[in-house]
């Protein structure tokens, strides 16, 4: 193994810690050294602040999944990046392609929007039906867990409330409310690769 920087070296005894000895204090110390560069990136490539913040969660979360898999060969940071980025242009693409499909306008000739009736048309009636398909599966899995992810899960998801306005609605410090839909994810993901490997998917 390659000489690390201090920087580094301190970054892989963290992943030890984490991977080896499942050290909570690893990852939130992991989490604290990199949160804000995340963020900071995934707010440019994005340009809203709570669609950066899920990407930044998310990029964790997917990295903490494999952390077993990092190598020291190079450095935490740009193995944390790269994780980061791709999720995030992953979101782009599909974020674009449903505009393309779904958003755009669509006029006749006269100008006639007819945007509202695509998107009925759309809709109606298979895409609806497995968008309602989709609903009740994610409803069965959040019975599997306690009232407060549940309900954290609930307004962030089915309500699309911001971070800021769920601290709000339930009078949470905003830090507490990221820190429970982390962790809301997480328990989420758990149950539903359960649930993947009881049915042999």
């Amino acid at each position: 193994m390659k000489k690390l920087s201090d920087r580094a070296a301190e970054d892989y005894r963290l992943v030890t810690l984490a991977v080896e000895e499942n050290d909570q204090m690893a990852y939130a110390q992991l989490m604290d050294r990199y949160r804000n560069s995340i963020f900071h990136m995934m707010l440019k490539m994005v340009r809203n602040k709570d669609d950066a913040e899920d990407l930044t969660i998310e990029a964790f979360g997917k990295a903490f999944r494999k952390l077993d898999s990092y190598s020291p060969s190079y450095a935490f940071s740009t193995w944390l990046f790269k994780i980061a980025s791709n999720n995030c242009i992953d979101f782009i693409r599909k974020k674009r392609m449903k505009m393309l499909s779904i958003d755009e306008p669509i006029s006749d000739e006269g100008g006639a929007d007819y945007s509202n009736s695509l998107k009925a048309d759309l809709l109606d009636p298979e895409e609806r039906f497995i968008r309602q398909q989709r609903r009740r599966i994610m409803q069965e899995l959040m019975e599997r867990m306690s009232d407060k992810y549940r309900q954290m899960i609930e307004l962030r998801y089915f309500e699309e409330l911001s971070y800021q306005e769920i601290a709000e609605r339930l009078d949470m410090p905003l830090g507490t409310v990221k820190a429970q839909l982390f962790r809301a994810k997480e328990l989420l993901y758990d149950i539903l690769k359960n649930a993947k490997a009881q049915r042999g998917l």
